[in-house]
């Protein structure tokens, strides 16, 4: 069969003979595992998973404990599970279905959390607060679209369903979803942004901008649209626009969101892409959100949950929240944001974070107020050991720095200073898919107030990736 349709003469016939007489046991074993080979694909094809989807995961655990001058919260082991099933119909399309199940506390009060435990009341109302880790929901035991019971205790939710795809035009994809978060669109800039293997901390993973009105709530609660469009290797220009109140149709009692996809609670936000250089990535924000009351939906301080500090309206004589009249008093919000990170060499990156938020009344009185949060880090990549990286980051938490009309700067009770927020990390590679990650944090003048005693939070995290 080989020399069919070819000229052959005999002195090469007879070389050919002779090699195939001398290599016969190894063309004999070559063959035997080509065989196996083809068994073994046939196999396969026959039992895989999908022909289309991947599946990964992630499983985080997480020691906590948490501790100030007057207050201690017990040490709890905190768990996180992630499963994503990727799917590609036609190799240029994404479709991301993730399942999580989490056995984080915290209520519409904060009960059950670490922030409930040390800062009980006003300063952990919606379970916002500046103890939260990196990868605790924004809203543990309730939804905020109708007040509800979430998924907690390790119940299995729906926590991602988003469909990236070519939109036909060159460097233009657009991505929907009903279960999506602003940090599946924009790029994170900052080198410990990872929730399992990164910074310990809801503040350093990433800028605030891209938290407004739920955008990382980290259950799913949005539904938005959007754009990715690569305008050159350098510039890279992405928007997206969001609703966590698409699945209801009318507004109920229960519904302090609105509804609607283009009802209610919106946000509208964007982020351009900059790296001019190989050493330097840096991300400008703007985001515009209309909530139908008085927050911001950030889940990083106290401030989230009650923004505009309207006495007699959003906020009692004893400094406490006024339900009522968080409720009746809906806002809109301007924030901008930067981000940047300087690799000053292979293995170490200065990166940092700024915000500024306006926050203006939509209805009721006439009061806005503004907020400013930093954060500055250095990181460090291969420290002691290949694969190993670790963050040093001081920074500001969300800090109301002016307060116009009927708002006041300072609700009654509170000794109004500014916050700081002080962290070290370091993730240890055990094997490619087991890292741990001793770290802790410190906060000085929590939630802005110096009345409350500086604390301290410490996490031994775990971190199985497959």
């Amino acid at each position: 069969r080989l020399i069919v349709g070819t000229e052959v003469d005999d002195t090469e016939l007879v070389t050919l003979r002779r090699l195939i007489e001398e290599f016969e046991a190894e063309l004999a074993t070559l063959g035997a595992r080509v065989d196996n080979l083809e068994g073994r694909v046939a196999f396969l094809e026959d039992h895989q998973f999908s022909t289309t989807t991947k599946l990964n995961g992630e499983v985080i655990f997480s020691l906590v404990g948490a501790t100030s001058d007057e207050e201690d919260a017990n040490i709890i082991l905190a768990d996180r599970v992630r499963l994503n099933l990727n799917t590609s119909f036609t190799g240029q399309d994404l479709l991301i279905t993730g399942l999580q199940a989490y056995n984080f506390g915290g209520d519409i009060t904060g009960a059950g959390s670490v922030q409930g435990a040390l800062f009980p009341g006003r300063d952990a109302f919606l379970s916002e607060g500046s103890t939260k880790l990196s990868f605790e929901p924004q809203f543990p035991e309730f939804n905020p679209q109708d007040l509800s019971e979430s998924a907690g205790s390790n119940d299995v939710e729906l926590y991602k369903l988003l469909y990236i795809f070519p939109s036909g035009v060159n460097n233009l994809t657009l991505f929907a979803g009903t279960a999506a978060e602003a940090s599946d669109a924009f790029p994170a800039i900052i080198p410990f942004s990872s929730e399992g293997q990164g910074a310990i901390s809801r503040f350093a993973t990433l800028n605030p901008v891209l938290r407004v009105s739920g955008g990382t709530s980290q259950t799913g609660l949005a539904s938005a649209v959007g754009f990715i469009w690569g305008i050159s290797d350098a510039i890279d220009l992405r928007a997206l626009y969001g609703s966590v109140n698409a699945a209801i149709p009318e507004q109920g009692d229960n519904n302090i969101l609105g509804s609607g996809f283009f009802g209610g609670s919106t946000v509208a936000s964007a982020q351009l892409t900059l790296k001019p250089s190989s050493q330097f990535d840096i991300g400008l924000n703007y985001a515009y959100s209309y909530h139908d009351l008085n927050i911001m939906g950030l889940g990083l301080t106290r401030f989230s949950s009650n923004p505009l500090n309207i006495p007699g309206r959003t906020v009692d004589g004893d400094g406490n929240p006024i339900v009522g009249g968080i409720l009746d008093t809906p806002v809109h919000v301007n924030s901008l944001g930067a981000t940047a990170t300087w690799r000053i060499s292979p293995k170490i990156s200065l990166t940092g974070y700024g915000a500024y938020f306006f926050v203006d009344a939509v209805a009721g009185a006439d009061a806005s107020s503004d907020f400013t949060t930093w954060m500055a880090g250095l990181h460090f990549q291969d420290l002691f050991k290949e694969g190993n990286t670790a963050g040093l980051i001081f920074g500001q938490p969300l800090h109301r720095v002016e307060a116009d009309g009927a708002a006041d700067l300072t609700e009654p009770g509170v000794d109004r200073e500014t916050p700081y927020h002080l962290e070290a990390f370091y993730n240890f590679k055990v094997s490619d898919n087991v890292s741990i990650t001793p770290g802790a944090f410190v906060l000085f003048n929590p939630e802005s107030d110096g009345n409350n005693d500086t604390a301290l939070v410490g996490v031994l995290r775990t971190t199985f990736t497959f």
